[in-house]
């Protein structure tokens, strides 16, 4: 027989707002954790329950408690909560609710509800004691915490770990040489101090691209840093794969040759094919031998796990709901976690703001649904069994240093070059800008000025082409000859660079012979895979692109009409004034179709013309 509910409420001002304050106060596996809630882990035997219900145990004060934990509910950024039914230890039910009401001098009014039925009268007393004594100091101090941390910016938490001598003299070595080898001193020190006071759960999962964000400064230098930073001992890197859906991390390797193209998410209960392109995201850890990190799950559902999902509600059979939505424009999705199908949201300014949903066992109805920023939903949930609604954001996060993106980094080759999948894995890469060259007249080179200084002259212009490509952040995969293929992922980059080589391989200076180089370049889907142990690139776009090199007078730049239609390349060509010619023919192993090309060349001065 249980005892009576308790009812608990604490409300705090703070002067962050609602949408600031949200990453922090809904990161409940690091609010658990701040306040003293111990670790949990799965309960009994592996079994799924319906709609990501998950049976959880942690154990405290020497005694077992176990529980079955529905999924979070949550509106960001206004309110979310959880409902737990325990099976082991003094409480029969706990309910939590955190709401979020701005204010009109920009903070936030946040209420903090705890509703629990204890199982007998002592265990009422050991719950009174433990809320009233212990838990609500902790919830206070946590809260103001992250008002505090929000508002002046500060890492979170900062703490002083530490750190051994010999980790200390370790890692004032490799700072040394990373300001030896260009990294940038800012960064350099910002990463050193963050790998000493950061905590666990920080340090477990280092995003670069966040860092930098965070830091207020150029992602490019932060990625470069921490991989130097890996090569010199300070780092381990991680390929995580995440599901496309839940987009959680469903596996973890250390080299790319672990990557397996099918993995499974149990959550979603879906089978996926991985690609580079958005799935495989290269995170980094501290070197144990600089600190040793131990990260325990304190929540398995916290709201945080899965930011790109803006609500969530667990709908009970034939149940309505009004959902009082805050969006951002652009595209969403809703779904339900146990429904096949989903529909797509369109966000804008022009958007009703008012709509209704009716989730039936029929599907998904197939146009798209309007809302704005400010918005009311009515959802009915009329199917016969309880479901879950998920309402997520369709475009991932763009502070991902995706696998398709670093590979893709002549730093990344010239440091992890063994980095490779294993022979026969084929992974989509997603689009890629394929750069093929080659010297004109170079077999003439050889017989004019002799063998030894023909190739010296050719090799160096292998470095000219590696510089010129790695500064337009693209990455040299391999040389054929006297011939370079190169990737890209941003189009206009590679039209820059090589617009560049070709200059300067023209006029190389006094004393040194002009090269005059070929270039075609193309656009579009791309698979990686392994040859002569490296990252290599295959398919229709990478066999069209060498087809345009030959085509090429070396005064010139052949490109597709894919990558004229960038609008960057487009943008480009405009502004430096470039002369482009149009044609359209039949390449070798595309003969049933026409190919649209483009001429492309910087416009020739009047001595230019006449010499």
């Amino acid at each position: 027989m249980s005892y009576r509910e308790q009812n608990y409420r604490w409300d705090y001002a703070l002067k962050a707002s609602p949408e600031e304050l949200w990453p922090f106060v809904s990161d409940t596996n690091r609010f658990n954790r701040d306040t003293g809630v111990p670790a949990v882990k799965p309960a009994g035997a592996k079994e799924r329950l319906s709609n990501a219900r998950r049976r959880l145990q942690f154990s405290i004060y020497g005694m077992s408690v176990e529980w079955e934990e529905q999924p979070f509910e949550w509106l960001r950024p206004s309110r979310f909560g959880v409902v737990r039914k325990y099976s082991k230890g003094p409480m029969v039910e706990l309910r939590a609710l955190a709401e979020l009401k701005p204010r009109n001098d920009g903070g936030t009014d946040l209420s903090y509800s705890v509703n629990i039925t204890p199982r007998s009268t002592f265990a009422a007393l050991i719950v009174w004691l433990q809320i009233n004594l212990v838990s609500k100091k902790r919830f206070e101090r946590a809260f103001r915490k992250y008002d505090e941390a929000v508002r002046t910016k500060a890492e979170l938490p900062a703490q002083l770990v530490e750190i051994d001598e010999a980790a200390a003299n370790r890692m004032k070595t490799v700072r040394a040489k990373l300001l030896d080898e260009g990294s940038d001193p800012e960064v350099v020190n910002r990463l050193i101090s963050f790998l000493q006071t950061a905590d666990d759960f920080s340090l477990s999962r280092i995003r670069p691209y966040e860092l930098a964000d965070n830091w207020r400064t150029s992602r490019r230098a932060v990625l470069e840093a921490c991989l130097r930073a890996t090569r010199l001992g300070l780092l381990d890197l991680q390929w995580e794969v995440m599901c496309p859906l839940c987009r959680g991390p469903q596996e973890t390797d250390s080299t790319l040759h672990d990557i397996t193209q099918q993995v499974h998410c149990e959550t979603c209960m879906i089978d996926f094919t991985v690609n580079f392109d958005r799935f495989v995201e290269l995170t980094f850890r501290p070197n144990a031998l600089i600190r040793r990190i131990e990260v325990f799950d304190y929540c398995m559902g916290s709201p945080q796990w899965t930011p790109h999902i803006v609500a969530q509600q667990l709908m009970p059979a034939h149940n309505t709901r009004e959902l009082n939505l805050a969006l951002g424009p652009g595209k969403y999705r809703l779904r339900a976690l146990e429904l096949s199908g989903a529909r797509e949201v369109a966000v804008s300014d022009h958007g009703p703001r008012s709509a209704e949903l009716i989730i039936d066992e029929s599907g998904w109805a197939n146009d798209e649904l309007e809302l704005s920023p400010q918005s009311t939903l009515q959802v009915k949930n009329a199917t016969s069994a309880e479901q879950l609604l998920i309402l997520e954001q369709i475009a991932w996060s763009d502070q991902a240093a995706t696998a398709a993106e670093v590979t893709a980094l002549q730093i990344f080759r010239d440091l992890f070059s063994t980095e490779a999948l294993r022979p026969g894995e084929q992974i989509s890469v997603g689009t890629l800008t394929i750069l093929f060259t080659d010297l004109r007249h170079s077999t003439q080179l050889y017989r004019e000025i002799g063998d030894a200084t023909a190739f010296g002259r050719v090799m160096n212009h292998f470095d000219v082409l590696k510089k010129v490509i790695a500064d337009e952040e693209g990455a040299l995969v391999k040389t054929i000859g006297d011939a370079v293929m190169a990737v890209f992922r941003r189009p206009s980059s590679a039209v820059k660079a090589m617009l560049t080589a070709q200059a300067f391989l023209a006029a190389p200076g006094p004393g040194t012979l002009p090269l005059t180089l070929k270039a075609g370049i193309h656009t579009g889907p791309c698979i990686a895979v392994t040859l002569n142990d490296r990252l290599d690139y295959f398919g229709t776009t990478v066999n069209l692109a060498a087809r345009l090199e030959g085509l090429s007078t070396g005064e010139d730049v052949i490109i597709s009409r894919a990558l004229y239609d960038d609008p960057e390349v487009e943008s480009f060509i405009r502004s430096e004034g470039l002369t482009t010619t149009k044609f359209e023919m039949n390449l070798k192993g595309f003969e049933n179709e026409r190919v649209e090309l483009l001429r492309i060349a910087r416009a020739k001065s009047a001595t230019d013309r006449h010499g």
